[in-house]
């Protein structure tokens, strides 16, 4: 097994001697993570630490004489038409389309006529088809990387480390009178990823080094074949089942000086190495690509996602990345310039003093919840930003794993579905241009396929919809009732957000044109068309039916996740119209009309909840993981920023009213514990969700607790039951920034472009950041704020800053209760407020 096998190669007699204080090359600022051992091979998920490009990953064991390289592409998926030929993205098939709109008529009237509002099955009696789910498939690794180094003998001065300013990974250690320094890194301008050893001191020549790939296969993967592409590089072909999705592999080893011999030799059947000798630094260079296409995922071309072998592209990638022109130092060079053009726009300080005597495993151990630690809160808000930049710009969206994945099948299959909201939360406030990759997924993946699923498992004619991942898969998962997590619809209006919010921020009407707008309104025709009349309550009003609040049991209708989503979504399509460049009038009528009919998913019930559903049917003693119905506190706005005018309901509620009753059933959600999960995501939403109501104790409480309860060693966020082997679960990392920015500053959405957009400074400051400063982040409209204080509560600087893009609409800034500045946006703008 491989296992076995790798981990007998790491069973050295060498022994690491205690070290004092951070590597030498770790940054000043402290930004980063540092080890003084390696990590242990069957701890993936809590010692293994990452890196990536978008198009490639790796997570590294950080070893000394053999240095474990677990391999990702972004594509390499099993399941999907690469595996079945009859795979259809869990479609209903044209004939079905007639009998699905009757059984659908009769499971709307079933919720309606039943006596509380619900029924126990999406499936009618007298319907034996189910919503079936071919081999959907998972997001799999792709082999380890081993790069030996032939020495022996005590390691002393040992440490590994991952520097969040540069994006490179480093070990150093020390054998003999010889310091070793290993760095690696995955370059986006290159999109290849580059592992350099060499020593501290000039001249020296290494031992024998020798690079091979596991011919062992990640845990249930065809085997994959290794050979000599050309003397200096490795070529690495395989499947990702059988039959399936074809990959490759091109490493090129590099060595100075001149004289230094590369070779690649045949190591049995199927296999190949590469070493070299007499060199004084060597490094590899990989890259990697599949035939998947999200260019073939239409009608077209038979939704085949089928595009051309990856090999001709590899080589044009390789060929510059390691020409006898391109030294070591020119590739690190471009990678650091490129990643930090996209991390420096933003920065926040909270005070923190760096520590870089202690470990960060020894810093995450003694974390405790309320207590803290400033300076390791600090470095995890980074972190989250690091996996974004890391994984986000590829060809796909982050996944719910980044990119970082191994074994043939993945929990969840670590799939790209409604999870990645949570991914994006804090992408457009910090600046990240991260988010195109995550629209050409919608457009190309969901769009093309999710127009058939509206149409033949809705019967409707215009939009689309989609329940998820990378083959177009937009039909309903899962045979018989599945109904509690499959059936949700509202993922494509849940996913607008970003697409609205991606043009607020930016003002890009360029490229809202092109791809904003259309997936906007293809959206919104959908659910034009599934708003129904409320034959329950016969109060006038649309709703929808069925519906899950998500991952919830009870088939009902007027779920308040799936009304307040929608509400928002209606209202992006009246701001963004004018600058869409449609004529469509009849079309944003419709919106207008239906958006004024339409149960708004807001209603106070019988222990003063804000109701889940629309039947009064809430638990108080519900521990349930998700806040679907609380999704208008945050990341939306339907209850943040409730206007009792634009959303008058016949309780004639007021905003504070809307408010209580948000925290009442935020109370009573528990702090993210429950018997149904106890996972990270959960307790950092729930942390968002108590900054939003300014609450600076429960906001910090339930954030810490998240920290000290769902975070590994390695600081990857971890999905119960806790362990070296735990499933690592991305998006509380991702989570994790935007809940510590909803503390320090917000600005949520307002329902029409003439509301005053408020934007509140220090919403709730715990006593735990008494100082520090954000600078660069960025808001709806174009505008561009930073601001510091030096003690709790007062602030010492804040600046307004509108680029030239920026729209004019009234802005009111508010610090605690006092009003700040009130004043008209003009583009170009830049405004000293303290």
């Amino acid at each position: 097994m491989l296992t076995r096998r790798i981990g007998e190669a790491l069973g050295l007699a060498a022994t690491f001697s205690t070290v004092l204080g951070a590597p030498p090359a770790f940054p000043s600022s402290g930004n980063g993570l540092w080890y003084k051992q390696p990590g242990r091979f069957e701890a993936w998920s809590n010692d293994w630490l990452p890196i990536g490009n978008g198009f490639l990953a790796a997570t590294l064991l950080g070893e000394t004489t053999q240095e474990v390289t677990q391999l990702n592409i972004e594509s390499l998926w099993s399941g999907g038409p690469f595996q079945d030929p009859n795979y259809n993205g869990g479609n209903k098939q044209p004939s079905d389309q007639a009998q699905m709109a009757e059984d659908m008529q009769v499971i709307r009237q079933a919720i309606f006529e039943s006596p509380n509002g619900t029924i126990d099955s999406i499936t009618p009696a007298n319907e034996t088809k189910k919503l079936t789910n071919e081999t959907a498939g998972s997001y799999v690794g792709a082999g380890y990387l081993l790069s030996s180094l032939d020495t022996s003998g005590t390691v002393s001065d040992f440490f590994r480390w991952l520097d969040l300013d540069s994006a490179i990974h480093g070990t150093q250690w020390t054998q003999g009178n010889t310091t070793f320094v290993r760095e690696t890194f995955c370059s986006h301008p290159a999109q290849a990823c580059v592992q350099h050893l060499n020593s501290t001191s000039p001249s020296t020549v290494l031992p024998t080094l020798t690079y091979a790939y596991s011919i062992a296969p990640e845990a249930g993967l065809p085997t994959p074949t290794v050979s000599c592409f050309d003397n200096s590089t490795l070529q690495i072909t395989g499947t990702a089942s059988s039959p399936g999705m074809a990959f490759e592999i091109l490493a090129r080893l590099t060595a100075l000086p001149s004289g230094a011999a590369v070779s690649c030799a045949a190591a049995g059947s199927g296999n190949a190495t590469l070493s070299v000798t007499g060199a004084e630094e060597a490094w590899i260079t990989w890259v990697g690509g599949t035939d998947y296409t999200m260019d073939a995922g239409d009608a077209a071309h038979g939704f085949s996602f089928k595009g051309a072998d990856p090999h001709d592209a590899l080589v044009a990638l390789l060929t510059p990345a390691t020409a006898s022109s391109t030294s070591y130092d020119a590739l690190r060079s471009a990678h650091v310039a490129d990643y930090s053009g996209l991390m420096t726009k933003f920065a926040l300080d909270l005070g923190q003093t760096p520590d870089l005597e202690t470990p960060t495993d020894v810093l995450k151990a003694r974390y405790e919840t309320d207590v803290g630690d400033t300076y390791l809160e600090w470095v995890l808000f980074n972190y989250g930003r690091y996996l974004l930049a890391s994984s986000a710009r590829g060809a796909l969206p982050a996944n719910l794993q980044g990119k970082w994945a191994k074994d043939a099948s993945n929990p969840w299959s670590a799939d790209s579905n409604i999870n990645i909201q949570m991914n994006y939360w804090f992408a457009e406030l910090t600046g990240m241009d991260v988010v195109t990759p995550l629209f050409d997924y919608f457009e190309k993946t969901w769009v093309p396929r999710g127009s058939q699923t509206a149409q033949y498992l809705y019967n409707i004619s215009e939009g689309w919809v989609t329940h998820n991942e990378i083959f177009g898969h937009t039909g309903m998962k899962g045979g018989g009732n599945t109904a509690s997590w499959a059936d949700y619809p509202e993922s494509n209006a849940w996913m607008m957000i970003h697409v609205w919010d991606h043009f607020d921020f930016t003002q890009d009407v360029d490229w809202f044109k092109a791809q904003g707008w259309p997936l906007l309104k293809s959206t919104a025709q959908f659910h034009l068309q599934k708003l129904i009349p409320d034959e329950r309550f016969n109060d006038s009003t649309l709703v929808v039916s069925p519906c899950n609040s998500p991952e919830q049991v009870p088939i009902t209708m007027g779920c308040a996740h799936a009304q307040q989503v929608i509400w928002q979504l209606f209202n992006a399509i009246e701001k963004g119209f004018p600058a869409s460049g449609d004529t469509d009038t009849a079309f944003l009528d419709e919106v207008k009309s239906k958006r004024a009919q339409m149960d708004k998913g807001i209603h106070v019930g019988s222990w003063g909840q804000l109701q889940e559903w629309k039947v009064d049917m809430d638990s108080p003693t519900d521990k349930h993981r998700h806040l679907s119905h609380l999704i208008g506190l945050y990341p939306g706005y339907a209850i943040a920023n409730y206007n009792a005018t634009e959303q008058a309901t016949a309780q004639n509620l007021t905003q504070a009213q809307v408010l209580a009753a948000a925290e009442t059933s935020l109370i009573h959600r528990g702090n993210g514990t429950g018997p149904d999960a106890d996972a990270g995501w959960e307790k950092v939403w729930r942390a968002a969700c108590w900054a939003q109501l300014r609450n600076a104790s429960e906001f910090y409480h339930e954030l810490s607790y998240a920290v000290e309860r769902n975070f590994a060693p390695n600081l990857f966020s971890l999905y119960p039951p806790l362990g070296e082997d735990a499933i690592f679960q991305i998006d509380a990392n991702f989570g994790y920034p935007a809940a510590l920015l909803n503390g320090l500053i917000q600005a949520p959405d307002v329902a029409s472009l003439s509301d005053v957009f408020t934007v509140y400074i220090q919403p709730a400051l715990p006593a735990n950041w008494p100082k520090g400063s954000i600078k660069g982040a960025h808001l709806r409209g174009g505008l561009v704020v930073s601001f510091s204080w030096n003690e709790p509560g007062k602030l010492s600087s804040l600046t307004v800053n509108a680029d030239a893009k920026a729209s004019k609409r009234r802005v009111r800034v508010m610090h605690g209760e006092q009003q700040l500045a009130e004043f008209d946006v003009q583009p170009g703008m830049n405004l000293k407020i303290v």
